[in-house]
């Protein structure tokens, strides 16, 4: 008797290596849009991957709803619950409906709804080309129409951009909902992944990403959501519930930009632009130009094109220095003096510089040590300071951040979760109660803010990343430098001669699927049992759990308690090890920091000890689950 598929399924999955009940959930996941009316187009594909055995791929497309992260929900576009597609899509606007209709009753409510440039090639081949597949083609403006009329048959209002050639980028989105008075907003867009990637994030009334546990509030209204409303598209904007965020909006952003400049007689820079192909033409190249610098766009990647067909590797990150490789090309051709790039939702900032020893990538540590200088030391000297001047950075962000600012008597508030999240509900809690913990201050105290993966915020009409405000300051700053022949690298070398050497490390265990985030899990279980007594030499002299309730307060959610699964390795010798799951992408991730006194002149031999001990924590971690 030949089984079922669904026997087979079983089957098939009983050779994984997860536990029963994830086999369970996804099997029964699986019945439902293998049987579904409204799944049936999916079926083809789904009866193709039974009879080619990818057992981990299918598993991992339904063992769970793809959840809430750092960076709100993002994975790979694809058939299953833990996809991005237009169920998941419509059931988690839909439950954004519900939660806003939860917090605000009958009130009028509004969203402001963005959109990167996407668009569902199926690049990494998981799926059969020779049978149809509903997804190909499927852009991020596709679903953020469907997300529109969703909301507008929830009545509610929604405000995006008209054209089919513009895009919303995050940073103004974060902008248009506080200038609109929305109660909250969408992107679509995953950031900087791959393009077979997709995501949403949604947005509060303060135009931040929720923090917990609102956001766990979001996710179950999503997990409660048995039927979608809807309107067609036409008819929402006849009735008036879709209205236009226009150029003169547009321009307010802009001017909210522009404000945060320092020295307006610093224009003399040439920087050559790449928005990746993503939204970042009409925020970093439009503020640019507004302020007077002269810019050279870089043409093969200035226009949105969702398949990112000339950036390496597909992968328009700004954190990875061969994403910058064409713009520093252009910049050696036109003899400009820097190169910027963005990634897709421009908020992410990658800068290389031209000096007289060659290129220099800056990494996302130096970026935000150098903007931290500029505002401090020029305001400062301009008298411009205002009376509680306070700084922000996540945990694993660089401690230069945190010496500058004391030293000119500045607060830094610096032992944040990762997630530029919370750094927006840091400035919200300042702009509605005056103060953080312990910390007296208001919007207008607010001097910078950085993580270490490129993203930057100078804006305190903003609450989330905006690489557009960070070009603006690092460009003056190359201007500044320029009038006296010095660079951003010489600039680094002051700093490290005034504070002291520091180097950094980033590494990433890659463990995709359901597998592979159970080792993940293990792994951190382990290692909260089993730490690394010494790495490279170095003695280990303290641990510190973001999970502790009593050094951090109650754990709030799952969300709360999946955001603080963060663990802090501090050594001798000013060695920090910081390691935590990836919140948007199937890895473990890995910070390694370490400094040398003031004055110390044996940098080889503080990066060789970064190094080796990325080398040894990440044997450590391996040995673990082995």
């Amino acid at each position: 008797m030949t089984p079922s598929w669904e026997q087979t399924v079983e089957q098939g999955f009983a050779t994984l290596e997860v536990s029963a009940q994830v086999r369970a959930e996804a099997l029964r996941r699986l019945r439902i849009w293998f049987e579904g009316e409204q799944f049936e187009p999916y079926r083809p594909q789904l009866v193709r991957l039974i009879g080619r055995e990818q057992w981990e791929f299918l598993l991992d497309s339904f063992r769970r709803v793809i959840p809430f992260g750092t960076g709100g929900r993002r994975g790979p576009v694809g058939i299953g619950i833990n996809r991005i597609n237009r169920y998941t899509v419509a059931t988690a606007v839909q439950g954004h409906v519900e939660y806003l209709r939860r917090r605000y009753g009958d009130e009028p409510l509004s969203v402001v709804v963005a959109f990167d440039c996407r668009i569902y090639k199926d690049l990494r081949g998981r799926y059969d080309p020779s049978l149809p597949n509903p997804l190909l083609g499927v852009r991020s403006r596709d679903f953020a129409q469907l997300a529109t009329e969703i909301y507008a048959g929830n009545g509610i209002t929604v405000w995006t951009v008209r054209g089919s050639d513009l895009l919303l980028s995050t940073p103004e989105l974060s902008f248009a909902i506080r200038h609109l008075g929305a109660s909250g907003g969408l992107n679509i867009s995953a950031s900087h992944n791959h393009p077979d990637d997709n995501g949403m994030k949604f947005y509060t009334e303060y135009g931040g990403q929720p923090v917990p546990p609102r956001d766990d509030e979001m996710a179950k209204a999503v997990q409660a959501v048995q039927e979608v409303r809807k309107m067609p598209f036409e008819q929402a904007a006849q009735d008036n519930l879709v209205r236009w965020w226009g150029p003169a909006k547009h321009e307010a952003y802009l001017e909210a930009s522009l404000a945060r400049s320092i020295e307006r007689e610093a224009r003399d820079a040439f920087i050559v632009y790449s928005p990746l192909n993503g939204a970042g033409r009409r925020t970093v190249y439009d503020l640019l130009t507004k302020a007077g610098f002269r810019v050279a766009l870089v043409a093969s990647q200035a226009d949105p094109d969702g398949e990112f067909p000339d950036v390496p590797n597909r992968m328009p990150n700004p954190e990875l220095p061969e994403a910058l490789d064409r713009a520093a090309a252009e910049m050696h051709r036109l003899e400009a003096d820097a190169a910027f790039a963005t990634d897709p939702d421009a908020d992410r900032l990658g800068v290389v510089i031209r000096t007289a020893q060659g290129d220099r990538f800056l990494n996302g540590n130096q970026i935000a040590a150098l903007l931290t200088t500029w505002i401090i030391e020029r305001r400062t000297a301009r008298g411009e300071m205002p009376p509680h001047p306070f700084v922000v950075k996540t945990c694993v962000t660089t401690k230069l951040m945190t010496a500058i600012a004391r030293a000119y008597g500045v607060a830094i508030i610096g032992d944040l979760p990762v997630g530029f999240k919370h750094i927006g509900d840091v400035l919200e809690a300042v702009a509605r109660t005056g103060r953080y913990h312990d910390m007296v201050a208001t919007p207008d105290d607010f001097l910078c803010a950085a993580e270490e993966s490129h993203g930057v915020l100078v804006t305190p009409e903003l609450r989330d990343k905006d690489a557009a405000g960070g070009a603006l300051l690092v460009a003056e700053y190359i201007a500044a430098l320029k009038r006296h022949g010095k660079t951003l690298q010489d600039e680094l070398e002051r700093l490290y001669d005034r504070y002291g050497y520091v180097a950094h490390s980033a590494y990433s265990l890659i463990l995709e699927g359901g597998v592979g985030e159970e080792r993940i899990r293990n792994m951190m279980v382990a290692l909260r049992r089993r730490q690394p007594p010494e790495l490279v030499g170095c003695r280990l002299i303290q641990t510190v759990d973001y999970q502790d309730e009593d050094r951090y307060g109650p754990i709030t959610s799952e969300t709360d308690l999946a955001s603080r699964n963060i663990l802090a390795f501090f050594f001798d010798q000013d060695l920090k090890v910081t390691v935590r799951p990836s919140g948007t992408e199937p890895k473990l991730k890995m910070y390694v920091e370490a400094g040398g006194p003031v004055g110390a002149a044996d940098r080889p031999k503080i990066d060789q000890m970064v190094e080796e001990a990325t080398r040894q924590m990440a044997a450590h971690l391996w040995d673990l689950i082995t």
